[in-house]
């Protein structure tokens, strides 16, 4: 099958081969092939090392397809039923799901640094995260994929598999942002206009997006935001807005100390500041003690959204379904498997992409 490879962490691009096979089917994994997958710029933090990936790998990790093959221990899904892939799959045992917190689920995630998924002749080789939307084909544990209704189209289901349920999540579930209260979100790619709709679907009065490249405030606004600003405008909407108090919640979507140290900055005494974003591990941020202690305000990370994907999924394209989620205009551009390359290099040039959809 076609798919497209990361041959060493550092490369620049993805090899687009055909010669790609999956691993066999084990009695609790399912075979999927892939409808859709959206181009997330974790990918790319995949590709350049600031997110943890093994080469030679298949990346891609926001897909939606239909189940061609179950092994002989599943009956949760049949052949033929659509589904979205989730890179968090929840075992159902741990402490953490039978805790409630089954983004936090380690047991299929360790599996997958240790278990090859795909093959290139005698090569093995890794799916990301997992996964590995960048192909035709993949085998994931049937943990790993929910069902969705038939008429749900594949590239709007790709979309909930991380971005959405990324930016939404951390409004809903990691924040629980109270109706009336005040947004800021650093960031308006596609996981920032997901917190921006996020933050409307909560009920939040005000919504501040910031984002230096000016091209991407229309749709900021267009998602809810009330306000659009540039970083260096913020200081007169922080004075004017909110009395130099700061606003009730401030969402970091970039993952730089910069923007991580804002966010903190920027949040009003009491108030909660949100890392969204996805960071290297050696990036630093320092808080003094005596602030951490003055301000009482809370620090949190967002991995994933907190999402509880059974629950969430459900909820978000019910959302879709009544027009209070906007998914379609998420959707910037249509590619094939064979531009991968020049998706992904719209990314790293910043250019204002949301969400790129490959149809397979």
């Amino acid at each position: 099958m076609k798919a497209a490879v990361l041959h060493q962490v550092g490369d620049t691009e993805l090899e687009l081969r055909d010669d790609v096979t999956t691993t066999d089917v084990g009695p609790r994994e399912i075979r999927i092939r892939v409808r859709a997958t959206g181009v997330c710029h974790s990918d790319v933090s995949a590709m350049d090392g600031t997110l943890p990936a093994l080469a030679p790998g298949i990346i891609g990790h926001e897909g939606a397809g239909e189940v061609v093959e179950i092994g002989a221990g599943v009956s949760e899904l049949a052949v033929g039923d659509h589904a979205v892939l989730t890179f968090v799959p929840p075992c159902g045992g741990c402490v953490n799901c039978v805790g409630g917190r089954p983004h936090l689920c380690a047991i299929h995630t360790i599996a997958a640094f240790m278990n090859p998924r795909f093959r290139i002749g005698d090569t093995s080789v890794f799916g990301y995260a997992g996964t590995g939307t960048f192909a035709e084909e993949l085998v994931v544990p049937v943990e790993g994929a929910v069902r969705i209704p038939d008429d749900v189209p594949f590239e709007i289901a790709a979309l909930v598999a991380c971005g959405v349920m990324t930016g939404v999540g951390a409004v809903i579930n990691t924040a629980r942002v109270e109706i009336g209260s005040t947004v800021l979100v650093f960031g308006c790619g596609g996981v920032g206009v997901s917190v921006i709709q996020g933050a409307r679907l909560a009920g939040a009065s005000q919504i501040v997006a910031v984002d230096p490249l000016t091209e991407k405030h229309e749709a900021a606004r267009h998602f809810g935001a009330t306000h659009t600003v540039t970083p260096d405008e913020l200081a007169g909407l922080h004075a004017s807005l909110t009395e130099s108090q700061g606003w009730d919640y401030a969402f970091d979507v970039v993952g730089a100390p910069a923007t991580i140290r804002a966010a903190w900055d920027n949040a009003r005494r009491g108030g909660t500041a949100v890392v969204v974003g996805a960071g290297r591990g050696d990036a630093m941020v320092r808080f003094s003690a005596q602030e951490l202690f003055l301000h009482d305000k809370r620090l949190l990370g967002s991995f994933y959204g907190g999402a509880d994907v059974r629950r969430d999924y459900p909820r978000l394209l019910a959302l879709w379904r009544a027009g209070r989620l906007d998914l379609d205009s998420m959707i910037s551009r249509r590619i094939t498997l064979d531009e991968i390359n020049d998706g992904l290099r719209a990314l790293k040039d910043g250019a204002n992409v949301i969400r790129q959809i490959v149809t397979f």
